[in-house]
């Protein structure tokens, strides 16, 4: 029998992947091939791109000392408030050393506004503690050493590194993310660890890092949560809108 060509062989193996969809429960008839998924992938990151070309990250910082704290402060708060506090912060305790060695009462009377307040302050003091007797008081480049300090998650630990070190170990999911995502057909988790590893698997390397911060930025300008500005959004084309009225 004599060999099938090579151009057969691949065309069979993309029918066999076009054959391949993706049902999103939470919008009824909404349906993709992996190959339509990924088009529909590179369409939105180059929309997004035009849309926010530079980004970065909103919570105001020098340093990565700087950055990992405000990150931890922004826990169920908005990057305004933080932003409002850290300067006072920063400037009484401006080194890891300081903050390690702060009373905790202090730091709460500064961070109290931004809520959970004890809580907060206690992964304050702990990370900066960590720091200063585990890395000499500088903040590590690495995931599974940010993720040992006190208060510091998979998130915080993303935002440092991406935003800071530049190195995209994952994709922040906030809020915004979360939300848009859903919204975008791009997951149907709702717990943001999972909806991370279903942006991982779609979404290029070199993208995770900016695609959180324009998410951010449209889910603040445009998609806000209250009420989608659909009709003035750039990805309405692409977007099965998943979960809001069909009319």
């Amino acid at each position: 029998m004599p060999k099938r060509k090579p151009a057969a062989r691949s065309a069979q193996r993309l029918k066999s992947k076009a054959s391949t969809t993706r049902k999103v429960p939470a919008s009824p008839g909404f349906t993709e091939t992996e190959q339509e998924q990924t088009r529909r992938v590179r369409s939105i990151l180059r929309v997004l791109k035009k849309k926010y070309p530079v980004v970065e990250c909103a919570l105001k910082h020098k340093n990565a000392y700087e950055l990992l704290a405000a990150t931890i402060l922004s826990a169920q708060c908005t990057d305004v408030r933080v932003n409002r506090i850290t300067p006072v912060l920063f400037k009484k305790y401006p080194t890891p050393a300081d903050l390690a060695g702060a009373k905790q009462a202090a730091v709460e009377k500064i961070i109290h506004s931004l809520g959970f307040f004890r809580a907060k302050s206690t992964s304050l003091i702990g990370m900066a503690t960590g720091l200063v007797e585990s890395h000499h008081g500088e903040v590590p480049d690495s995931l599974e050493e940010l993720i040992k300090l006190p208060g510091v998650g998979r998130k915080t630990a993303n935002v440092v590194l991406g935003s800071w070190f530049g190195i995209p170990t994952g994709v922040v999911v906030d809020t915004h993310v979360r939300r848009i995502s859903r919204l975008l057909g791009l997951t149907e988790n709702k717990q943001p660890e999972k909806i991370e590893q279903d942006l991982i698997t779609i979404l290029p390397q070199k993208q995770w890092i900016d695609f959180s911060h324009r998410l951010i930025f449209l889910g603040r300008e445009i998609c806000v949560a209250r009420k989608p500005g659909c009709t003035e959004c750039p990805l309405l084309k692409y977007c099965p809108r998943v979960g809001l009225p069909t009319k």
